[in-house]
């Protein structure tokens, strides 16, 4: 990453250094706040892709054979290199992305826990033993990496998902390409350049940007092994799809639509304040943000007036103001897309309780991507603003008769990313985290995302594959196991017998 005169220039890393050669074709990258154009990334097309690749090929052989004593020494001076730069990093994505600096920290830290978990790489490898499965015969097993491995990450967490992805695989002894959002992409060389100065070997650890050209490039290459994606159902689903015809590896987490249950004896306040934090939070960028309050008629009244109350103080302003709750959005056709819900809903049946179009901007911003909190009431099931994943700060509040008419309507959503229930009652919990179709389930939690030694994904739509990320589905995905079977006989008590060519047994 340099700067010129035009502002800063983001190329690929690739082999331990920045990419030098010319680029064919350059994105804009845009400050979300003020909407102008602050510099350019360069778009891989295949060529660089299997730069990088053939770098991460190049190295695999020697990562795979270091010691995990190494390996774990180079991952503790990459978290502590991580920890001390999160305020630049915070900085970077805030000036790319929109959201404020505080929700950019928090980005940072919660991938800080994935490095964290990493670290543990010698215990999370260790493979079984049996003694004696036969006579004299002894048999364990192997975790062994996959090879050339590809993450491609969304512009929403362009550290966080990243992090997610390439700290367990590089740990498992895999090395990595990392294909992130080009409308954001300043954060991942900030971290190819801490594990340069962490002592990671040239070549393991990789950076391309682009866009479909560089996606199509990396999930048809025959040298990556196994592809982890993050993003929107429809480009989850390709994802999935096209690298699993070219026989790789697959984890791809798809879209949502997270819904809150409110029961009539849920503490009100902590409900309202849980819906506001998890529908608004990062604009509601977020795969895991609250989307739809599935709440019980009695107390829909008092939890709209509280939701609008609290969304009347938010402070909307840009990501660099210590002042500001909640940033614009990432580019202006994105605002665009989310605003016109509010259109549709109206259309459609739904009552407008907040209109974040007139909300004010700190610093009366006017330029920038911005859309304020906004609360759709009386949403049906059958209104696009509900069935949609928005990816915007929209809240919908779709009012139900009773507990079991709010789990059917999370569990005939698509899609089963995340959910949360707010009640006093401990049996209702109970049988809701039974009941519900949702990979992660929040009881009192809005946000139900897992720790790191815990996996993130969803169930239904929102997973196409078989392994969550991080975590030991993490472990998993970027390992397979070698079965050894061996005998190593005593000189003095060689065993009887000679050619047997009968099908072989244990005895």
């Amino acid at each position: 990453m340099e700067e010129n005169g035009m502002g800063k220039h983001v190329t690929h890393w690739i082999g331990g250094a920045a990419h030098e050669g010319p680029s064919e074709r350059r994105g804009d990258v845009y400050n979300p706040a003020s909407g102008r154009v602050t510099g350019t990334v360069d778009l891989a097309g295949p060529k660089e892709v299997d730069a990088a690749v053939a770098a991460a090929r190049a190295a695999f052989l020697g990562w795979r054979d270091t010691s995990l004593s190494k390996r774990t020494q180079i991952l503790f001076r990459f978290r502590e290199l991580l920890n001390n730069d999160k305020d630049r990093l915070a900085a970077l994505i805030s000036a790319e992305h929109g959201k404020v600096h505080s929700d950019a920290l928090g980005e940072v830290s919660r991938g800080l826990e994935v490095v964290d978990f990493a670290c543990g790489i010698p215990h999370l490898l260790k493979g079984g033993y049996s003694e004696n499965v036969s006579t004299g015969v002894d048999a364990y097993s192997i975790p062994q990496p996959l090879g050339v491995v590809t993450g491609i990450t969304p512009f929403n967490f362009p550290a966080m998902v990243p992090m997610w992805m390439f700290p367990v695989a590089i740990a498992c002894g895999n090395t990595f390409v990392l294909k992130p959002s080009e409308k954001d992409p300043s954060a991942s060389v900030a971290l190819a350049e801490l594990w340069a100065g962490a002592g990671l070997p040239d070549g393991v650890f990789n950076v391309v940007h682009g866009d479909k050209t560089a996606v199509d490039a990396l999930l048809e290459h025959p040298d990556v092994a196994a592809v982890s994606f993050v993003g929107s159902t429809p480009i989850a689903r390709y994802v999935y799809r096209t690298a699993a015809e070219h026989g790789k590896r697959v984890q791809a987490l798809g879209g949502a639509k997270n819904h809150m249950v409110v029961l009539p004896d849920a503490d009100l306040d902590l409900a309202a304040d849980a819906a506001v934090s998890a529908g608004f939070g990062s604009a509601g960028e977020r795969c895991m943000a609250i989307s739809a309050v599935a709440v019980v008629e009695s107390v829909a009244d008092e939890l709209v007036a509280r939701i609008r109350e609290r969304v009347s103080r938010l402070r909307v302003g840009p990501g660099d103001d210590d002042r500001s709750e909640m940033g614009p959005l990432v580019t202006r056709e994105h605002r665009d897309r989310v605003a016109s819900y509010l259109e549709s809903g109206v259309r459609e049946g739904a009552t407008l309780a907040v209109d974040g179009r007139v909300h004010p901007v700190l610093g009366g911003a006017s330029d920038g991507f911005w859309l304020g909190p906004s609360l759709l009431d009386h949403v049906g099931p059958e209104m696009s603003c509900y069935r949609d994943e928005i990816f915007g700060p929209v809240l919908s509040v779709v009012r139900v008769e009773d507990y079991d008419e709010a789990v059917r309507l999370v569990n005939d959503n698509p899609y089963g990313n995340g959910t949360a229930i707010f009640t006093n009652d401990g049996g209702a919990a109970r049988r809701f985290q039974n009941e519900v179709q949702v990979g992660m389930v929040g009881i009192n939690v809005p946000i139900p995302v897992p720790m790191a030694y815990y996996s993130f994904g969803g169930w239904k739509q929102s997973l196409f594959g078989d392994s969550h990320a991080h975590g030991t589905e993490g472990v998993h995905f970027y390992t397979r196991t070698k079965a050894v079977t061996a005998r190593w006989t005593d000189p003095g008590h060689r065993p009887e017998g000679g050619v047997n060519l009968g099908f072989p047994t244990n005895g």
